[in-house]
């Protein structure tokens, strides 16, 4: 059995930045026409008042300070609140593949490997923007890679999900190297008109290649192990897809037709589901609290983070074990754990160990024990 590593790894960010303060502004605009225009259901009881959100509110709630988007002037634009993003023709490169090759080329470059050597590559994100050909296949052509590529989705998980798949393929001697790439365009799938979620996205692009060990040219980090699960629950869904247009009224503007949650009870039900995972993970693999140099969890909340940076450690994590880069890029999905490993791993000395884990819809959660080499 041949032995997996993480060698490179890549991120792609947008350039355009919406501040917590212009996306407070432009959704207090919307806010105030959506009230003037149903004043008389107001009024009446028939209707709610749309309440303005803040700065304070939205930090204070998941610890969020900015996003980097595709596009913001829709977003800003209170007649539009959403994101801009013209058609391409079918020939011309998807916007998917388009962020997807810009991170896998870095990684490819940390890695010392070419696009030719890659065997597989798979582009695991929480939305594709097409159902097919695979955004998977067209990254391979557009990179010139061999071998085979596919699509998968399992919603924030799809990063740590995608890493056991390649890591499994390795260990099977069926391939020598992988990019597993994760293009999310969040901002498409957020309703920026709702008040308790408009604040939670932005948008990116990671990649990570993954080879067989003994092939690592450069310092690199050893996939000691990965473990996955999954357990159903509705309580983030969306139900958005090609069905929609065979149903009655379906070119309707219909809330569930993008990301909902049911927060508190996502709080209450996937925090204990991961710190138990984790623990389990470790436990199996004989890695203590103390073992671990560092901890790179998904970035979708503060709090949550803590409580499970907590739970894992047994204590409040030092400064610099479990880095968050939500701050910057809010909840990136599948992305948001691998931004915090590709910016917060090359100071590790050899010998130190890791743990990737990503959670979300589904539920799914998936961990990743890694440690320095070279």
């Amino acid at each position: 059995m041949h032995h997996a590593a993480i060698t490179g790894s890549g991120v792609f960010t947008p350039e355009a930045v919406i501040t917590n303060d212009a996306l407070v502004a432009a959704f207090n605009a919307y806010a105030d026409r959506w009230n003037a225009t149903h004043a008389d259901a107001i009024a009446a009881g028939k209707a709610e008042a749309m309440a303005h959100s803040s700065a304070e509110f939205i930090l204070a709630a998941s610890g969020i300070e900015q996003r980097y988007v595709m596009d913001k002037t829709g977003i800003l634009d209170p007649e539009v609140m959403h994101p801009l993003l013209p058609a391409r023709a079918d020939d011309a490169p998807s916007l998917m593949a388009e962020m997807g090759l810009a991170a896998s080329r870095a990684a490819l470059a940390m890695a010392g490997v070419t696009a030719g050597e890659i065997d597989l590559v798979i582009c695991a994100a929480s939305n594709h923007e097409r159902a097919y050909p695979a955004i998977a296949i067209e990254i391979q052509q557009l990179l010139g890679a061999g071998g085979f590529a596919f699509d998968m989705n399992v919603a924030c998980s799809s990063a740590t999900f995608g890493i056991q798949t390649a890591t499994d393929m390795i260990r099977a001697g069926s391939i020598r190297r992988a990019l597993v790439v994760n293009p999310e365009i969040c901002s498409a799938h957020l309703e920026w008109r709702d008040r308790d979620c408009h604040f939670i996205f932005g948008d990116v692009a990671t990649a990570l290649v993954i080879e067989r060990a003994d092939l690592a040219q450069r310092p690199h980090f050893a996939i000691r192990s990965t473990r996955c699960a999954t357990e159903f629950s509705n309580n983030i869904r969306n139900n958005n897809g090609f069905l929609r247009r065979t149903r009655p009224g379906h070119m309707e503007d219909r809330r569930d037709m993008q990301f909902m949650q049911n927060g508190r009870k996502v709080f209450k039900e996937v925090l204990p589901m991961v710190a138990a995972h984790i623990a389990g993970h470790m436990a199996a693999e004989g890695v203590a609290s103390d073992d671990l140099a560092r901890l790179w969890l998904h970035q979708a909340n503060k709090t949550m983070n803590d409580y499970i940076g907590r739970k894992v450690l047994g204590r409040d994590p030092a400064p610099g074990e479990q880095p968050n880069i939500l701050q910057d890029y809010a909840n990136t999905s599948s992305a948001g754990s691998i931004i915090a490993f590709a910016k917060h791993s090359a100071d590790l000395d050899p010998g130190a160990l890791g743990l990737i884990c990503s959670f979300g819809a589904g539920y799914s959660v998936g961990s990743v024990i890694v440690e320095r080499r070279g």
